[in-house]
């Protein structure tokens, strides 16, 4: 799949699933971070689609016993990339989606107010899959040129902005092998 804008904060061409669980960035917020997580719901299974509706609000709390404590959270993502690298878009990236909590990065705290989350399909033991690693990639690339104040060194997963609190997206998550993909010219912003 290739992606060829970001129209009015929406990437073309994946499947958009608008979620209320966002509002406005500060006056001012330039976006300069990019934080990545991993999810899976229920824990460790995938596929489902239960992320998508924890992120709209829908999840039914009687469908899982894991689901029942936190169907009521209110909390989202810009993108989740499914276990085949399929994409999905949940909120715009001019507004703050509420994926990093309570957060530090270089001593700046609410790193909502700055920042893209990218949920990836999975867990902290278990592989990604190269699919994902690939549109991550791709991904980042795209934002790196669209929002240039993000740079190879300012994306870090949840663990790095909520250390004790996260461990996303996990020792499972291989930071060498997406740093190396993202450098690649085979990534680059001319081939998203």
């Amino acid at each position: 799949m290739v992606f060829n804008t970001i129209e009015h904060g929406w990437l073309t061409n994946v499947s958009h699933r608008s979620s209320v669980n966002c509002d406005e960035r500060p006056s001012g917020s330039v976006i300069e971070l990019l934080v990545v997580h991993g999810i899976s719901l229920p824990p460790g299974e995938f596929g489902e689609g239960w992320i998508e509706d924890l992120f709209c609000n829908q999840l039914d709390p009687e469908a899982h016993p894991a689901f029942a404590e936190i169907a009521a959270l209110r909390v989202s993502a810009h993108l989740l990339i499914r276990r085949d690298g399929t994409t999905v878009q949940f909120v715009p990236f001019e507004k703050r989606a509420w994926h990093a909590g309570e957060s530090c990065f270089e001593g700046r705290t609410r790193c909502n107010d700055f920042s893209i989350g990218i949920e990836l399909e999975g867990s902290d033991d278990a592989p990604y899959d190269p699919a994902q690693y690939r549109m991550l990639a791709r991904l980042a690339r795209l934002l790196m040129v669209t929002y240039p104040a993000i740079t190879a060194e300012r994306i870090v997963g949840h663990s790095d902005v909520a250390p004790g609190r996260k461990t996303d997206p996990g020792a499972s998550f291989d930071w060498s092998r997406f740093r190396a993909m993202l450098q690649d010219d085979l990534y680059s912003a001319s081939e998203v």
